[in-house]
């Protein structure tokens, strides 16, 4: 008898040391607010600066692509690893070279542009590469993807890509 009165005893006193140890914690889900750049001109630019980049890309301007991107640039892709300057525009060529009918399309309303102090900006969105076929775009698969932009002496360039959801 007195093992069982020792053994309740020891379940209770575990069960109540289990139960004062418990954390509640508050789960509270916010909607997010619609996006509003921070600084107009400075999205303005960067979106203008996005389509002369997949502008220079979609006609296969490698000289172009060469003066947007920083020579010390780090292109992270989360299937493809992470590329230098010389590897990204290695591959740029290949692309343009083997497969010319790729094209970049923009999400229309994807793009967020904040600002970074006395540096440049972060651009994040969505896009779409197709296949163009008979004037016409097919297969497309949709990315996620980030860009750092420097403001340089010489104009924007980007600095690091993140390209992931592939």
């Amino acid at each position: 008898m007195k093992n069982i009165i020792a053994t309740i005893v020891l379940l209770l006193t575990i069960g109540m040391f289990i139960t004062s140890c418990t954390v509640t914690k508050k789960i509270t889900i916010t909607e997010s607010k619609p996006y509003t750049p921070i600084s107009k001109e400075l999205f303005d630019t960067i979106v203008k600066m996005d389509g002369v980049v997949f502008e220079a890309a979609n006609k296969g301007d490698l000289e172009k692509l060469k003066t947007l991107f920083a020579e010390d640039l780090e292109f992270f892709h989360d299937t493809g690893g992470l590329d230098d300057y010389t590897k990204t525009m290695e591959n740029f060529r290949r692309i343009f070279t083997n497969y010319g009918y790729t094209r970049r399309v923009l999400v229309e309303g994807s793009i967020e542009v904040y600002p970074i102090k006395d540096y440049g900006a972060i651009q994040t969105g969505l896009h779409k590469f197709c296949r163009l076929e008979k004037g016409e775009l097919i297969n497309c698969g949709t990315y996620k993807f980030t860009h750092i932009w420097k403001n340089t002496p010489i104009g924007w360039k980007i600095t690091r890509v993140i390209s992931y959801g592939h």
